[in-house]
Parts: C-alpha cells; structure tokens; sequence
C-alpha cells in the first residue's frame, strides 16, 4: 500500500513563474508553473479535484508573495478546481483564473463560472480557439489567451477579428522574437507571454557604443573575487553618475543603515564588500537603457540560483557561478551575440565556454537553471541534484532579487 502522504507530494512539488508583459513591457502578472517531482506518486492524490487541492495547497504553503511579489498570479483551474472552488483559498485581488482549454462549457461549469466572475475573480481562457460552444465562457471572461504558434497568421487575424465582439483582453502566448511581439502588438493584443523579451535584436554591422562598451568592461572587473575595496574604488571614481547612483542606493531608506555613506570604503564596511558587488553589477545593469526591467529580475535570479548551486557543487567557485548567471542576459541586454561580447571582455575560458555553449560544470549548471525557471523540468540535469534542491535555490534567489531590486524601482 502506498503511504505517501500529500504532504510528502507538496514537499517534492516543482515551481516556476513566466512572466506576462503589457504592452510597455512591463510586467502585469506571472503564470504559475507547477509539477510534481515524483509523478509515480500521484496515485495518493488520484483525480482532478484530489490533484488540484495539492497543487493550490503547494502555492499557498509556499507563499504567493514568495513567487510573484505584488503581482497577479495567473493559476491553472481545471473542471475539478472550478467545480470545488477550491481557488478560493487565495484572495480575488492576486490571482487570474486561468480555465483550461480542456474544461467543456457545460451547465455546471458555466453556472459556477459566472458565480466566481459576480464573486469578483478574473477569468482567463487558456489556449483559446474559436468555437461556437465556447460563447458562454467568452461572455464571462475578461482575457482570452491565443497561442500564436497553434495558428496561422489569417487564422489568427480572424481570431482578432472575432474577439472584437466579446469584452475581452487578447493575450498572445508563446511570443519568441521581437517580430512577433510587434505584430500581435500591432493587431491589438494587449498583453504577451513568451521568452522574445530575453532574446537580442541583432543589428548586423553595428558596434557597441564605446559607453556600453565602457559598462560591460567595468562589469566583468567587478566580478574578479580578490578584488580590493581600493580597486573597486577606483574602478568607479571617474564615472560620477554610476558613483552618484551607488551611493544612493546603499543609503536609501530601504537598508536602514545606521549613518549616510558617502564613499565606496564606508558602504564595503557597512554591507560587505561581496554584497557590494553584487548591488554594483546590478545597478551598472540597470543602466541600459530601453530594456525591460524584468530582464534585470532575471539576472539577478540566475545569478543568484547558479551560486547557490556552485556552493553545493564546488564551493571555490561559487563567484564564477554568480557570474554566468549574471552575464547570461548581457546579450539580450546589448543586442549583440553572446560570443561577441564576451570575446571582448577579459574572463576565464570556462565563463566564456559556459556562456557562449552551456559548456563545462559552469553551462551545465547554467543551462539547468535556464530549463527550471521556463517549467522545463525534463530538460534539467544539474550534477545529480534533485530537483527540490533547484526548486529551493530558485525560490530563494527570487526572494534575494525582490529584496535586492525593489529600491531600484
């Protein structure tokens, strides 16, 4: 007889988040991505309803806060959850109902929806193709995902076309360049879900301007570990806009610390020089211009999971971990191909193989954080680590992030 517990399933339980874009690119809510580690196990939770308890309990044991900050969660409801209710336990103001494409509009399920909607929940159609039975959902929801690589662009167009009709946002999923992104924008989505935004407009023949230049130099400075408070006083005394920027930061009312800063010297005393380069790498990132700040989120949350990993994996090099992490986004950030920019830069050869191939220990563990944070549990393979462990780092590092970048919003 099987004893597993669902306890024992919440605790082995996988999470992820995917962000979802307005039309500025800014975030508006993440998807909540969700599995258990242990599939064999789910006989203890056999059906849909039993199933979709355990995975709302994950969440809520979890923390909603924890994965998705003050954002909207966008959660997956399927026929068992809408008929049990069972979403209730989280508040109508954090979470999108997000109804399958599987669940069929019949009395119950139309009669319940329109329950939650009078309740003040928001609804979502997962996966949405236009169908005549599918009217009664249309009616209730208030955004309707099209998943833009399941249609052809006429088939698409008449899906604008039809949707005009009903009160309802268009959401295009599945987004994965840039071109993309401008087209559905043209056409009147409103907002986009997909991994465009982390991919690089490459303009062939262009070079990098000597001041992005200049920022991606002083970056890869920072993140040599024996790097003297002196040194790193140096690196920045001449740019008075990036020292300006630092100071401000270590003394915002955020930290709390006990008197002003007013040197580089002061702020390594006070919060520790590790500490300060971090804080320094993230804010010469958040420098460039023109990008989203969730690719800066995303720096930050690799940077930190590939430590965390790198400290389990081989401790001495825990700061080269950081790095890969942190420099994993540098070509979306700069629009130029990765193996471009970190030529010109002085790094180790294992960075620069990490980076450029997903080569060595460093782009295994690099490439294995990549698969988690997309949902892409299959694809990881991180030294033998069990997936709750990546699980932990990455709900960690997305906390070490909200709490590192919150000043700089």
């Amino acid at each position: 007889m099987n004893t597993t517990s669902p306890s024992d399933i919440i605790s082995t339980a996988l999470v992820a988040r995917q962000a979802i874009y307005d039309r500025a690119l800014n975030v508006f809510a993440y998807e909540l991505l969700y599995r258990q580690e242990r599939p064999d196990r789910a006989a203890v939770v056999d059906g849909d309803a039993a199933t979709a308890q355990v995975m709302l309990n994950t969440f809520l044991d979890i923390g909603l806060e924890t994965i998705v900050g003050d954002r909207l969660a966008f959660l997956n409801v399927t026929r068992g959850i809408i008929l049990e209710r069972s979403f209730r336990v989280f508040p109508k103001n954090r979470v999108v109902l997000e109804v399958l494409e599987t669940v069929e509009p019949d009395q119950c399920i139309v009669e319940a929806l329109r329950e939650v909607t009078n309740q003040g929940y928001i609804l979502a159609l997962d996966d949405f193709a236009f169908h005549d039975s599918l009217r009664p959902f249309l009616e209730l929801a208030s955004i309707v995902k099209v998943d833009i690589r399941a249609l052809s662009p006429e088939a698409l167009e008449d899906h604008v076309a039809l949707l005009r009709d009903y009160s309802v946002k268009l959401l295009a999923e599945k987004v994965e360049t840039h071109e993309e992104f401008e087209w559905c924008r043209e056409r009147g989505f409103e907002y986009f879900q997909g991994y465009f935004f982390c991919k690089p407009k490459i303009v062939e023949g262009k070079r990098l301007p000597a001041q992005k230049m200049t920022l991606l130099m002083l970056l890869a400075k920072l993140q040599d570990p024996d790097i003297t408070i002196l040194e790193l006083e140096g690196l920045i005394k001449h740019d008075l806009s990036l020292s300006y920027k630092i100071l401000r930061y270590v003394n915002s009312a955020y930290w709390g610390l006990p008197k002003t800063v007013t040197s580089i010297g002061q702020a390594a005393c006070f919060v520790g020089l590790d500490r300060l380069r971090a804080w320094m790498s993230l804010i010469i990132l958040s420098s460039v211009e023109d990008k989203p700040f969730e690719l800066l989120v995303l720096a930050a949350v690799r940077a930190r999971m590939c430590q965390l990993l790198g400290m389990r994996l081989c401790p001495d090099q825990a700061e080269q971990f950081f790095t890969v992490g942190l420099f994993s986004v540098l070509d979306s950030l700069f629009d130029r191909d990765m193996k471009e920019i970190v030529e010109a830069l002085p790094l180790a050869p294992e960075i620069v193989e990490a980076l450029v191939a997903y080569k060595g220990r460093l782009g295994r563990t690099l490439q294995s954080v990549v698969a988690y944070e997309r949902g892409e549990w299959e694809a990881v393979c991180c030294e033998n680590l069990a997936l709750t462990v990546l699980r932990d780092a990455y709900l960690s590092a997305i906390e070490w992030a909200f709490t590192l970048l919150t000043p700089m919003q």
